[in-house]
């Protein structure tokens, strides 16, 4: 199993943020038996800190989780993606996301509309592109959401050495989950997901969608979804667990992640949450997130139980795992987490 980290150090300059702490961030997380290192698009660009941790590293992947897709258009993302395969020497993972409406028309000031076919569509529109440029193909691509035909010399980047980087997409519902097993590489799973939703929702929809493109499970990774609570002391971990509640809650009030929540019997909450977070109460809202519901959501133990309960919910299920709420140990506290990990 994969063990993927953060890249930090986008911070203030004042804490030595931008690019030496970036570069640290990459080299620690290398030297420290990490399979990946991730940007997330939140409050910084996802894709700049790869440049500097490809300079500064020679073996782990690095990628994007994820950044948001619907922000930008199949050539910009086809651009990105082409140059920073290149600059990794072919260690570069793509992984895409959607957000939710609101984001994209009022954050973004883009345009939404079936957010599975469009993304489907997107996909495919890249891999024309790449497959212009790596293989002297002919621009062609004309479809419902995005036309590309024009592809002069002046901006064909020419042959990648490396190829076109993976692609990942983030997925929740079962059409995004079949559009990722259709054209993409692996399947970012997102942190409010179950062992149970993984099982009877995620993994059956991904297999459709492998089908339909003469693939299989052998050709895919699976990023299992990665909430942990645990510590060093008691105190380190109650803090991990209020933030983690808090964080379950905050995508629980969330209507299109109600059916994780229904195939537990606990669609009530969503209601809740929902309301809540109209009024804004988001601390109280981490207080309707009871221990039932944290150690479904999150794997809740001591440090020397977290890698035994991930590989007992997804060893034979997930190909890599990215920690989510790991922010109060260093990177030392997990070295025989990963190991434990990694051997499995």
């Amino acid at each position: 199993m994969k063990i993927d980290g953060g890249l930090t150090g986008l911070t203030s300059p004042a804490d030595d943020g931008g690019l030496g702490a970036i570069a640290a961030s990459a080299r620690r997380l290398e030297e420290a038996g990490y399979a990946g290192a991730w940007t997330a698009e939140t409050s910084h660009d996802p894709f700049l800190p790869h440049v500097v941790a490809a300079e500064h590293t020679s073996s782990i992947e690095l990628g994007t989780s994820i950044a948001v897709a619907f922000a930008r258009n199949p050539m910009v993302l086809a651009n990105l993606g082409h140059d920073l395969q290149r600059y990794s020497d072919g260690r570069f993972v793509l992984g895409l996301g959607t957000q939710i409406k609101p984001h994209i028309t009022k954050r973004f000031s883009m345009e939404w509309s079936k957010p599975a076919a469009r993304m489907r569509e997107m996909i495919s529109a890249m891999r024309a592109i790449w497959a212009a440029w790596n293989d002297g193909e002919k621009l062609a691509f004309r479809g419902d959401f995005y036309t590309h035909t024009l592809m002069t010399p002046f901006f064909d980047p020419g042959p990648n050495a490396c190829g076109p980087p993976k692609v990942f997409v983030a997925a929740v519902g079962p059409l995004m989950s079949e559009v990722a097993g259709e054209v993409c590489d692996g399947l970012i799973c997102h942190a409010f997901s179950t062992e149970r939703y993984l099982r009877e929702v995620t993994i059956p929809a991904v297999e459709r969608g492998l089908e339909k493109s003469g693939r299989t499970m052998d050709d895919f990774e699976i990023v299992g979804p990665g909430f942990v609570v645990t510590g060093a002391t008691e105190e380190g971990m109650a803090r991990t667990a209020t933030g983690i509640r808090q964080q379950i809650a905050f995508y629980g009030s969330t209507p299109a992640y109600r059916p994780v929540l229904d195939i537990h019997g606990w669609g009530h909450l969503q209601d809740d949450l929902n309301r809540m977070s109209k009024r804004g109460e988001w601390q109280a809202m981490g207080e309707l997130i009871d221990d039932e519901v944290l150690s479904t959501f999150a794997v809740v133990g001591e440090p020397d139980r977290i890698a035994p309960g991930f590989l007992d919910r997804y060893g034979d299920c997930v190909d890599r795992l990215s920690f989510y709420g790991t922010a109060g140990e260093g990177v030392d506290f997990w070295e025989p987490i990963i190991a434990e990990l990694a051997a499995a």
